[in-house]
């Protein structure tokens, strides 16, 4: 089946379908642009697995919010999940399937804090979620995932907001309410998603050669996050998370600040979308800034008003 691929119906891949990405691929979905992509690893290490389209790949498909993602095992199979209205998921961490779809925006959703191999050369154009890239560099625009007045902000010089590791507070708890892992090893949940736990709780283990060590809640609240049974881990890789409000409904609902960085990306692309159509001179590309690699202060400058289509990428 030929894939579409035109700018009146472009073909948007997104790196990553975690919770984040998910946001991402909600709000294209929903404003019509359908020909989306999530690619995935084999073992997606989402924690807020209830509401993330990486959970495809373990159970085949997931409805959220009335949209239904599902996994296919080759990339010819994109169209015909696309023709049932449904979003197709991938493993291909790699990239593979690149060449076949030559997409016009390319989004790169890991959230991995680092870029891993990203350019402005993969497609006309290319966005980056959060810290670890720098616009007119490594890509054509960052959006803001950081929380805050700047939160789903596009950037088309500069980076986003830099990693801080702290989780913003939830009723005074913030590096408390994560759950890490204590050592290198297999992860095995006790406890579900949803389940109310209390601080100092056991909800899981790591275990390798024999030796097992336990995972503990730090506070008390409800489990909002957490990975699935038999993933392979690192220490100090999160395995979940605990919401002190203790509300249930949260663990099923897509998060506001995915919303809202979902938001940022369809403006991005719908400007980039608009300026094609207007036929912008190709070859456009954003103003430099000599230290526009530095990190950027808490109070962010004005967003760039430099246009986000920039044509022939380099």
């Amino acid at each position: 089946m030929p894939l579409p691929n035109t700018p009146a119906s472009p073909t948007i891949l997104i790196r990553g379908a975690g919770d984040l990405a998910t946001g991402v691929a909600l709000e294209l979905h929903e404003a019509g642009l359908r020909h989306l992509l999530l690619l995935e690893r084999d073992h997606p290490l989402a924690v807020r697995r209830l509401v993330a389209f990486s959970e495809a790949v373990f159970v085949g498909r997931i409805d959220m919010e009335g949209i239904a993602a599902v996994r296919i095992d080759a990339s010819d199979q994109a169209a015909a999940a696309w023709t049932k209205g449904e979003i197709p998921v991938l493993v291909d961490p790699d990239m593979a399937c690149l060449k076949q779809f030559q997409p016009h925006v390319l989004v790169d959703a890991l959230l991995a804090k680092r870029n891993t191999g990203v350019h402005r050369g993969l497609a006309p154009l290319v966005i980056g979620l959060g810290p670890g890239f720098t616009a007119g560099k490594d890509v054509h625009c960052v959006v803001e995932t950081h929380r805050g007045h700047g939160l789903g902000e596009i950037r088309t010089t500069g980076s986003a907001f830099p990693n801080t590791g702290i989780p913003g507070p939830v009723l005074g708890k913030s590096l408390e309410r994560l759950l890490r892992a204590p050592r290198d090893g297999v992860f095995t949940a006790c406890r579900a998603i949803g389940d109310m736990v209390q601080e100092g709780e056991t909800v899981g283990q790591v275990e390798a050669h024999g030796a097992v060590a336990p995972v503990t809640a730090l506070t008390s609240g409800v489990i909002r996050g957490l990975l699935r049974s038999g993933v392979a881990v690192e220490t100090g890789l999160k395995l979940g998370d605990v919401d002190p409000r203790g509300e249930t409904w949260r663990c099923r609902r897509v998060s506001d600040k995915a919303r809202a960085v979902g938001r940022g990306v369809l403006q991005a692309v719908l400007v980039h979308l608009d300026g094609l159509r207007a036929g912008t001179v190709p070859g456009l590309e954003p103003r430099l800034e000599p230290d526009s690699g530095q990190i950027p202060p808490k109070s962010h400058p004005e967003p760039s008003t430099v246009p986000i289509h920039l044509g022939r990428t380099g």
